[in-house]
């Protein structure tokens, strides 16, 4: 069977274009000791910051290029700009961005993202934020959304505290890069207690040729506080490659809650290398919800460390490889203290030439009694040429750890296809239902509901209401024609031979009942709220 090369839409047209702009101060290609101090020298930084980039720059040229993951044999460090100034400061407000920067973010939609459902925005272009804006109310409350620049000059005691002590400049050789030539980024800081109500949003353009962008960020969510973060990127096409190597700590305070949302969608010429960490202290909860779209190489495995009793984390990684591509993503799990938990759930989709990777690391230390880890990894092969690869790692030190792990690939099967097809479908059509049932509901659901969740909330939506009808949406997703996965499922595993018209009418009743209660919920929402308004406080 040949699938349509259509079976999963690309639409990176919208974010191709490029900006011919005048770039008030770049250096000049290559990376050498009087770049990272004319970078320094620019922004104006202590001295501390110079020493520690200095340091990294020495332990950067020092490091062997990791030879696992990608092919980066192609990648010519000497070839790229490692800094471009697009305007003079960062803005505060929107009208004071240049122009031609300003029309940028806006064919991206950035403006009407902030008016409609997000409590602050950060937009960053090449190497420098142009803009960074919070809500009023959470401003008064003590949240801090700022550039990482900023930051380092507004909050110097918080700032020198956590700075490099998640990631240091010594963890592996690209984070000692960005440590030496780091710019930009967001700088997040929300107080004991405080909730940031809907999330805050940094958008990370790079436009100029060969360009290197390399931002720092650093959350901090204290004790009881909690915050969404969502990070979005894109990049023109250029013939020449270009280089993304970020940097992103996370320090998640007892009993706070964290997710950090990254969607990226970088154009094919793109190596995008990022080290992403979080520490997560006691009960209290993060989440890594990763969905990687574009690139040539991507290697990305988002992290927690579990660091006291209680502690929880979840990683979710969603890749999408087409040819002349290769994500290779997943997530690291570090269990270091008695009753801490935690999951990955990793997505990837191979199309043509395509290769995706799972490469995961689960470590339970000794002493991390009754420690539960669960990981699941699934592949879906477009394409007979497609690749898909696993690699598992598990260290388990403490007999008390209950760790599970489960992988599959697939391919897209010919009896769908025809199924789908008979009732009217083309093939492409089909195949790429196929492919978004693969994702199936629960990780629609993690990646969707952090943003659509809060708006609802604020609409007057009660949350445990929300939760009812959206599960119950996934149940009639799964049963319903044309796709119905777990039908096709039913049907496989069947002792007697059944044709797939008999296994859809025989959940046919379930589905009826289905919407029926559906229906029910909607009109008559105390069905679900009676008992948890009985037994409320």
């Amino acid at each position: 069977m040949t699938v349509a090369k259509e079976t999963v839409r690309d639409e990176r047209e919208q974010y191709a274009f490029h900006d011919d702009i005048t770039y008030l101060r770049e250096t000049k290609a290559g990376l050498t000791e009087a770049t990272v101090r004319e970078i320094s020298e620019t922004k104006d930084e202590p001295a501390w910051m110079l020493e520690y980039r200095l340091r990294a720059y020495k332990h950067f040229e020092a490091r062997a290029m990791p030879m696992w993951g990608g092919d980066l044999t192609k990648l010519d460090f000497s070839k790229i700009v490692y800094y471009r100034k697009p305007s003079e400061r960062e803005e505060k407000s929107w009208d004071d961005v240049p122009d031609q920067i300003k029309k940028t973010f806006e064919r991206l939609g950035i403006p009407e993202a902030e008016r409609k459902f997000l409590s602050g925005v950060g937009a960053q272009y090449d190497s420098e934020v142009v803009y960074h804006s919070v809500r009023e109310d959470l401003q008064k409350l003590g949240v801090v959304f700022m550039g990482t620049d900023q930051g380092m000059k507004e909050y110097p005691e918080i700032f020198k505290k956590y700075f490099g002590t998640v990631v240091p400049a010594e963890d592996n050789k690209f984070a000692a890069l960005n440590s030496a030539v780091w710019s930009g980024g967001s700088f997040v800081y929300v107080p004991k207690g405080v909730e940031v109500p809907l999330p805050l949003q940094a958008y990370f353009r790079i436009n100029g040729q060969n360009t290197g962008q390399f931002e720092r960020t650093l959350i901090v969510v204290d004790e009881g506080a909690s915050l969404h973060y969502i990070e979005g990127c894109t990049a023109p096409n250029w013939a020449t490659d270009s280089l993304h190597v970020a940097v992103v700590e996370v320090i998640a305070l007892p009993g706070s809650k964290v997710r950090y949302t990254t969607i990226q969608n970088w154009s094919t010429n793109m190596y995008n290398l990022v080290t992403q960490r979080a520490l997560v202290y006691g009960d209290a909860y993060h989440e890594w919800v990763d969905g990687n779209l574009g690139s040539k190489v991507t290697m990305k495995y988002p992290s927690s460390y579990l660091l006291e009793p209680g502690a929880r984390s979840e990683i979710l990684s969603i890749a999408f490889a087409k040819t002349g591509q290769h994500q290779d993503t997943g997530g690291k799990l570090i269990l270091a203290a008695p009753h801490t938990s935690g999951t990955i759930v990793s997505k990837s989709i191979s199309k043509g030439k395509g290769r995706a990777s799972y490469r995961g690391l689960v470590k339970v230390m000794e002493g991390a009694r009754h420690g539960k880890v669960n990981v699941e990894c699934d592949a879906l092969l477009i394409d007979p040429e497609s690749r898909t690869d696993t690699y598992p790692y598990i260290e388990i030190e403490e007999e008390t750890a209950h760790v599970g792990h489960e992988a599959t690939v697939s391919k897209i099967n010919d009896e769908q296809i025809f199924y789908l097809q008979s009732r009217g479908l083309k093939e492409d059509e089909a195949a790429a239902l196929i492919v978004r049932g693969f994702i199936e509901p629960i990780a629609i659901m993690v990646m969707t509901l952090p943003i659509m969740f809060p708006v609802m909330k604020e609409a007057g939506f009660d949350p445990i209401w929300l939760g009812v009808v959206a599960v119950k949406l996934a149940e009639i997703g799964v049963l319903t024609p044309p796709v119905g996965l777990n039908v096709f499922v039913v049907k496989s595993s069947s002792p007697i031979p059944v044709t797939l018209g008999q296994a859809f009418a025989g959940v046919t009743p379930f589905i009826l009942l289905d919407f029926l209660s559906l229906g029910l919920y909607v009109i008559f929402p105390e069905m679900i709220l009676w008992l948890p308004n009985l037994t409320a406080p």
